[in-house]
């Protein structure tokens, strides 16, 4: 069953009744909604007068859901997880502490690779230029040594949007694409999470105030899936300079989106599970390669 994610926008009481997430008016105290626990993957918190009661909290926890919560620019801000959301967590955490150098060096190549060929495939579908890509995909080394990913950003976003700069605080599309990674790297962390993996722990991100290196590593294959969302709804609408609840409803849909993973095709949280899971495989020997869904 593909898991639902519920956006709260306005001001509300959350509570839980009969294993079910309650959304009530907290002045007319009126029902709004039920959403059974069991179908909810994510939920967004976007607005300063929401009310969550503890036992909906840990309830949800209990179930692998990644509540988000949102700033005052209505941007993802926080990510609460469950501490652990596998049977065998300690185990598995043992073979990612015991993950060598070279293995990781290599684990990182991977992602880089895939990383590279969905934002080619991206500009290849668009109709922009794209064959300098191969140049930067023959180029990457273990580890990324050449930086062959920061280079390809470069003129990946070059050639991807007009007259556009890359930047955290930047012009739109930057709102677009900073709401839709936030989305992603929850996604992403609640399926590592799942898998028994800490978040924390990276395969070539290493920060020491930052709590999701692994997730940050994991999701860099799957921008380019957010970057088609806000390309295709800015050359459909030409009006994105605000995030509106329309634009946000439209990104947070990343997760029931298709792509094909292992030869099938899947829901992208479906997908990122199988990510997962294949990037544990990879720590125990049993795999050599990642499992990441290519752009088409």
């Amino acid at each position: 069953m593909i898991k639902r994610t519920i956006y709260i926008g306005n001001p509300s009481y959350l509570k839980i009744n009969q294993n079910q997430l309650v959304v009530q008016d907290p002045q007319s105290k009126e029902i709004k909604g039920t959403i059974p626990i069991e179908d909810i993957g994510l939920l967004m918190l976007d607005h300063f007068q929401i009310t969550i009661s503890n036992q909906l909290i840990t309830n949800l926890q209990g179930n692998n859901i990644a509540i988000i919560n949102c700033d005052a620019h209505h941007l993802p801000l926080g990510i609460m997880l469950p501490l652990y959301g596998h049977t065998e967590h300690s185990e598995r955490i043992r073979y990612q502490l015991e993950a060598s150098e070279p293995l990781k060096k290599q684990l990182w190549k991977q992602t880089v690779e895939q990383k590279i060929n969905n934002q080619k495939a991206l500009l290849q579908i668009n109709n922009k230029p794209f064959e300098q890509m191969d140049f930067y995909l023959a180029n990457i080394k273990s580890g990324d040594i050449t930086n062959m990913e920061g280079i390809a950003a470069q003129y990946y976003w070059k050639n991807l949007f007009t007259n556009f700069s890359r930047e955290r605080y930047g012009n739109t599309p930057n709102n677009l694409l900073n709401f839709g990674y936030a989305v992603l790297r929850s996604i992403i962390a609640r399926a590592l999470v799942c898998s028994g993996l800490l978040p924390i722990l990276g395969i070539f991100h290493k920060n020491k105030y930052n709590p999701y290196c692994l997730a940050d590593d994991i999701m860099e294959p799957y921008r380019p899936f957010v970057d088609k969302m806000v390309y295709n709804y800015i050359t459909m609408h030409q009006k994105s300079n605000e995030l509106t609840q329309e634009i946000k409803a439209y990104l947070l849909s990343i997760a029931t989106q298709d792509v094909m993973i292992d030869n099938m095709q899947r829901p992208l949280l479906i997908a990122v599970s199988t990510t997962t899971a294949s990037l544990f495989k990879c720590y125990t020997g049993e795999l050599r390669q990642i499992k990441y869904p290519a752009l088409d």
